[in-house]
């Protein structure tokens, strides 16, 4: 069959690259062809368009960035038209890949959406488009099926791909050496995957380094990123490690991590965290009016109850993070009662191989 899929970040292509390597065994014939990254085009899809090309965030970075999102929607609708598919495979993107859906309906091509929009934290409404543009939903958050379940959508909960990531993934036997680090307690900062969250999010994790000169202080940097980005922690003499989070999540001692899928990562490498999160104060209001979950990390979403310490907007400062990170290096029982967390969380997930499971229920070969 030929295979037309669409993610727009990092950690959408990181899934929809296993994803193609999970269909490449289930169907021998695939093609593969649509918008991704670097993992993607590894797997051997032909790429249309990166989608850092695309990549916009915010409700005010989305006003500005409209004409470039606009240009490759045009782009990637006038491809599936040419590629014609036998099935569009959505990865994530809700903005993006709704709109997609949409289009791809009107031209009778089946939509299959993997990790759906978060429609259950806002704008609940767009659950009935979601309903009307899919053929199936794949859920990757446990409390996920049954809401859209409740609204009609054909949905499945399909184990969290995250899960196969971390079960393939292999320490580094020199890491320390081959990062030039030191033996000292590792505090892993993880100021996100997307330049507006780094440009956002580091310079109050690195105001913090200072008060605990007995760790080392390690950015998770992305090489898709302009490295001039982490030039603040550069400068400041603290160490930027690309492409490795794992490998530092695996040695961490404790961690500051900005919202998103790392926060399940941190939680499942069992490092103690604090979540924190700051935007634009445009963006910000206009996001407090719609959320209508208590949570944003996917920790405590999942877990239901507040596993982990968020900070927020004015309360992401240093001298909350700071005396966040004292708690979760100097309370056992406040670091305990955190792991313990933790454990409820990961029997939440369950064992299901994520890309397995949905790459058999696209080719008809679930059992």
């Amino acid at each position: 069959m030929r295979y037309y899929i669409i993610c727009g970040e990092r950690s959408g292509d990181m899934h929809a690259a296993n994803l193609i390597k999970a269909l490449k065994v289930s169907d021998t014939s695939s093609t593969f062809q649509g918008m991704g990254g670097d993992y993607c085009s590894q797997e051997g899809m032909e790429l249309s368009a990166h989608y850092k090309e695309v990549a916009v965030m915010g409700f005010l970075e989305v006003v500005f960035g409209f004409r470039k999102v606009l240009k490759y929607l045009q782009l990637i609708q006038n491809d599936i038209l040419h590629y014609k598919p036998d099935v569009l495979i959505l990865v994530d993107y809700g903005g993006f890949n709704m709109k997609m859906a949409a289009f791809a309906k009107t031209h009778k091509i089946p939509v299959h959406y993997y990790i759906p929009p978060k429609v259950w934290a806002w704008n609940q409404k767009r659950v009935h488009k979601i309903r009307k543009y899919t053929d199936q939903v794949y859920c990757i958050l446990p409390f996920e099926e049954a809401f859209f379940t409740k609204f009609g959508v054909k949905a499945q909960y399909v184990g969290n791909p995250l899960l196969d990531e971390i079960k393939h993934f292999q320490p580094h036997p020199f890491f320390h050496q081959k990062n030039e680090l030191s033996y000292r307690p590792i505090i892993a900062l993880l100021p996100g995957s997307r330049k507006q969250e780094v440009k956002n999010m580091l310079q109050v994790m690195l105001e913090v380094v200072p008060l605990f000169p007995n760790a080392q202080f390690v950015v998770a940097g992305v090489s898709n990123l302009d490295s001039e980005l982490y030039s603040p922690a550069l400068k400041q003499g603290i160490k930027v490690v690309f492409d490795q989070t794992y490998d530092i999540l695996h040695h961490a001692t404790a961690a500051v991590v900005t919202s998103g899928t790392a926060t399940l990562e941190t939680a499942l490498f069992r490092v103690p965290q604090v979540v924190v999160y700051k935007t634009s104060p445009f963006s910000y209001c206009i996001g407090k009016q719609l959320v209508k979950v208590d949570f944003i990390s996917l920790v405590n979403l999942i877990a239901g109850r507040q596993v982990v310490r968020e900070l927020i907007q004015n309360t992401y400062n240093p001298v909350q993070v700071t005396q966040e990170l004292n708690q979760l290096l100097g309370s056992i029982t406040y670091k305990g009662e955190m792991l313990n967390g933790y454990s409820e969380v990961r029997q939440l997930l369950g064992e299901q191989s994520a890309s397995n499971q949905v790459a058999n229920l696209i080719t008809g070969q679930n059992t």
